[in-house]
Parts: structure tokens; sequence; C-alpha cells
């Protein structure tokens, strides 16, 4: 756990997110390690972050082979920060932007022969060639075209001038919360050694998914032949993202949001008078716990998903929140808290993403 009373920095306004990178630089070490061990190479995945440069440079200096991104604001962010990559798009392209991947990415993930026929056209015309990674869909439902299609998109796509098929992919645990298992891992395989043989292509790199991973590479059960993760919430924030509980050997305390207390009153726990929805839509369920002690802190949904932040103090509670506010019961805090005091939160994946993003959110790196 972070010491914050021996951790000297300077005053930061609120509400801000800390940045610890030489814990984000351990767990790249330390899920490089693990991955390397069993002949898989590490993307790692800046997303989360807005594609920070600090946090990318700890990613880089943590062993990390390329990092990957799904937006190309981000990728471009790194480039001009000096990061050298190289750089993987993970979200499918646009047609329409099918020039600037071709620029700014050294690969990307494609599932539509319309769309590799853009980067082919794109690719020509820059004089370069584009790597990409044809994805199947192995039961999670997001991208990737079908088993019994990928022989011929394979085909397809390597008819195409400027296009480089390296290898083959899939994606689990996203959208339909698939786990990775050896048998959606033996029908990814399965699915390439047959692409192989109908194009002629190697097909060297076999992409495996994401950190959901993980635990079937710690158990000795994924086949040999793949050999590439994209590795996100196990690097950044430590976990295993099958259950959210901490990854061996890594730490869970990467980020950190802080937020002011602008408010503390001691009020009722119910809501008096007749009630409609709130201002998002929604009807909240109250506990009746009597009078308790609250605070409101300068923080709200514009900046974070209020039920995917975990108070840092014992005794603290999130009630909830709208916009621009986050509603804490402090009844039970082990210190008094008071207007002017800062409360810190460790944020769940979806937390930290918003964090990220929210320009109202001041980014601060921590080093030490």
């Amino acid at each position: 756990m972070i010491d914050y009373k021996s951790m000297k920095t300077a005053k930061f306004r609120t509400p801000r997110l800390e940045i610890f990178i030489d814990h984000i630089r351990w767990n790249t070490e330390t899920i490089v390690e693990q991955c390397h061990k069993a002949g898989v190479a590490v993307a790692s995945v800046t997303k989360v972050t807005s594609a920070h440069p600090a946090v990318a440079a700890a990613m880089v200096e943590g062993g990390a082979d390329m990092i990957a991104d799904s937006r190309l604001e981000n990728l471009w962010k790194l480039r001009q920060a000096g990061i050298t990559g190289p750089f993987l798009l993970l979200r499918l392209p646009t047609m329409s932007r099918a020039s600037e991947v071709v620029e700014v990415a050294d690969i990307s993930l494609n599932s539509s022969l319309q769309t590799m026929q853009a980067l082919s056209q794109a690719a020509v015309a820059r004089h370069c060639s584009h790597k990409v990674i044809i994805m199947i869909d192995v039961g999670d439902l997001r991208e990737g075209v079908w088993p019994d299609r990928a022989v011929a998109l394979v085909k397809d796509a390597a008819a195409l001038d400027g296009i480089e098929v390296i290898g083959m992919g899939c994606n689990l645990a996203c959208y339909g919360g698939v786990i990775p298992s050896p048998e959606n891992m033996k029908l990814l395989v399965d699915t390439v050694v047959a692409c192989r043989k109908a194009s002629g292509l190697p097909l060297s790199v076999v992409c495996g998914g994401n950190s959901s991973g993980l635990p079937i590479l710690a158990e000795g059960k994924l086949p040999s032949e793949v050999n590439l993760y994209r590795i996100g919430e196990a690097i950044v924030l430590g976990r295993n993202v099958i259950d959210r509980s901490p990854w061996p050997g890594t730490r869970q305390d990467t980020f950190v949001a802080v937020a002011e207390v602008i408010e503390v009153e001691t009020k009722p726990s119910m809501p008096i008078g007749d009630r409609g929805q709130d201002a998002f839509g929604g009807s909240q369920d109250f506990v009746d716990r009597g009078l308790r002690r609250r605070a409101i802190c300068n923080i709200g949904r514009q900046d974070v998903v209020v039920d995917g932040i975990t108070p840092a103090e014992e005794g603290v509670i999130v009630l909830g929140g709208s916009s621009d506010h986050l509603i804490l019961d402090v009844e039970d805090a082990v210190r008094e808290i008071k207007v002017g005091d800062e409360v810190r939160f460790y944020p769940g994946y979806g937390a930290l993403l918003a964090l990220s993003t929210s320009e109202y959110v001041q980014k601060v790196v921590i080093e030490g």
C-alpha cells in the first residue's frame, strides 16, 4: 500500500489522478516475464490511461514487445511523445481513416475485406507495407469473422498489394464475457492451421486475446502455437480480469483518484418527499440507517464511474453521485473528515478509463 505520510509531493489541485509509474513498470516486468517464459510476446495496452506517455514509457522500460491502443489519436500522441513502438491498433479500422491508420500504426486488427482493401490502397499510395492480424470470433461475439469464413478472408487479404497478413487473433472476455479455455484456443489454432494450408502464408503471429488469457497461461494449458497477448488491465491495475482478484506478483496501487471534500453534514439516510427519476433517469434504492455524517466531494459521473471506485480509507462508503458530486457516508471513517480534506480512492477499470479521459481531472505522475 502507498504510504502517503512519507510521500513528498507538491500540492496539486483536485480532482486528480495520481499515477504511480514505478508500480506500473514493476507490473509490466512481472507480466512480461511470465508471458515470455511461455513463449508469448506482450502488446501492452495504453487505452485505459488515454495513452499517457509516462505510462507507455514505463511499459516499454518494463519490457513490453509493442504498444497497443484502440484510438488513432492516442497512437499519434505516443509517437509525438517519442515512444518508439511498434504500435498496434486494437479497434478495427474505419475505411474513412485508412490512410491515417497506415501512417501511424505498424499493425492493425482486421475482420473486413473492404477495410483491408482501403488499407491496401493507402499503403500503395504511401509506398509502404502495412501489417494486419485477421481476427476470428471464437465465441465472445465481438469482432472477428466466423471461423468457417476465415480461410476465404485470409486468401483474399493475401492478394492485396501493400498488405502483409502476419497472423490471426481473437478476443475474449469483453462483450460476451467468454473465458479463454483450451477449447476456444484450440479453435483459434486449428483455424490458423487451416488458413496457413490454404493461403501458403506463414501466419506466424497467433494472438490469443487479452489479460483474460493469463490464467490458462499460468496453468500451462495454453497451446504452444499462441504467441501474443494484448495485456492492459493485468498491467495497469494488477488484476485477474476473470474475477478482479490480484494477479500474482503485481501491485494494485498503481493509480489513485483524489477528490476534495466540499461539504460535511449530518443528514437522514433516506430522501424526504415524493420521488421521481434521478438526473440520469434512474431510481436509486436507499437504506434507512438513520442520521449519518455525509461528505460531498468535487468529482462526479462526468469524471468517474462512481460505482467503480473503492475508498482507500476504512469506514468511508460511496453512496452515489451526480454529474459533479460524489456522496460519501463518513460516519464510521477512522478520521474526522472535514471540508477541504482530500479523500483517496482506488479505481477499477471503468473508473480509470473515465478518470483518464476527463479533462477536468489533473494527471500527476509520481515516481519513487
